[in-house]
């Protein structure tokens, strides 16, 4: 762990949590018996490759997406609300530093999609990337993955949907331009606040919030169907940003815009408590009591239904500013649909010659 005396910078965790699958771990509990400190943090970040046999997830649930595909696992963004820390010690890392520094890459992604795709089983639907973390990290620059990954989907014309909040998504302009042409892209832009201040501690590593209406601004001018998600809404910190956040979203060109409630899940709890009592103390104790009056008096939730907007006087009170918010600036949402007919196989195409 660190210092807590020390704030990382560049860091959107302060610590790393315990893992609750690993059986042992080095602690410094009495930290006034050691002569010098027992772990000196790597704040370098390492990637390493995983070579799963599928990846293409199917969800049980009804508020996320049917399917999902993660070319990566951890983020290097290091948002420090970001529920997908936790699925970061599946792999016997922490959900704290080690979600931002130890980044699993799947090389093998295209060619396994392009196999699922191949098979006559496959029954053509919207594939989200990313439901976990985002496609568009830095590391992304380098592998190209999620590039490659939208090559097969040009290939096969198969729909797909995209969240990120990294201009990076840019380099691929011409194979979105491709698949906007046959209604196959809709693409969400993640924006949860303007202020660049509390952007860079908040979500250290990310491009600012106006540079992610810039590339809303440049997908929509070049026909990629793009929509803003205000994600997530931390009441007492960026809450009061939803009426200017959605009026630059419809200027920008954006087709919707929807929000999401934070929730503090497991050890992502205990990260964000650690960073604002250490970002905020002035304000701490009182943004995580507005987060408890929304999910029924605990940090997290994970009701279905419930989780993504909470409930209770606060988060009907946000819900409210969100959708006279909607109604002043984007009075008219335009509607897409996924085109499911242009899917074709390589051999379906052979055989027209």
């Amino acid at each position: 762990m660190s210092n807590e005396s020390e704030y990382i910078k560049g860091r959107g965790s302060q610590l790393n949590t315990k893992n609750k699958y690993r059986k042992s771990e080095y602690v410094t509990d009495h930290i006034e018996g050691l002569d010098e400190p027992l772990i000196i943090p790597d704040l370098k970040t390492k990637v390493t490759f995983e070579y799963p046999k599928s990846v293409v997830n199917k969800s049980v649930n009804a508020d996320v997406p049917a399917l999902s595909l993660n070319p990566y696992q951890g983020c290097e963004h290091g948002c420090v609300y970001c529920y997908a820390r936790n699925t970061h010690q599946y792999w016997g890392f922490s959900a704290g530093l080690d979600f931002e520094r130890n980044i699993i890459a799947k090389p093998d992604a295209p060619a396994i999609l392009e196999k699922t795709f191949m098979k006559k089983s496959w029954v053509p639907a919207p594939v989200f990337i990313s439901g976990n973390t985002d496609c568009y990290q830095p590391v992304e620059r380098d592998l190209k993955i999620t590039r490659k990954l939208l090559e097969v989907m040009v290939k096969f014309r198969h729909p797909v949907s995209l969240i990120t909040k990294n201009s990076l998504i840019l380099r691929d302009l011409d194979l979105l331009k491709d698949l906007a042409s046959d209604n196959l892209i809709h693409v969400m832009l993640s924006i949860n606040s303007l202020n660049e201040d509390l952007r860079q501690k908040m979500e250290p590593r990310t491009v600012t919030g106006k540079g992610r209406l810039k590339v809303v601004e440049t997908l929509a001018k070049n026909g990629i169907p793009v929509g803003v998600m205000i994600g997530p809404v931390i009441p007492g910190l960026n809450n009061t940003e939803i009426p200017e956040i959605v009026k630059q979203s419809a200027l920008a060109g954006a087709r919707n815009v929807n929000y999401i409630l934070v929730r503090l899940n497991d050890s992502v709890a205990d990260i964000f408590s650690d960073w604002i009592h250490k970002t905020f103390p002035d304000r701490a104790s009182k943004v995580l009591g507005m987060i408890k009056d929304c999910h029924g008096g605990t940090l997290g939730d994970s009701r279905v239904g419930v989780r993504m907007t909470g409930e209770g006087n606060i988060a009907e009170s946000i819900r409210q500013l969100f959708d006279i918010s909607v109604k002043k600036y984007l009075p008219v949402s335009a509607d897409f649909k996924f085109n499911l007919a242009a899917f074709k196989r390589p051999q379906d195409q052979l055989s027209l010659f």
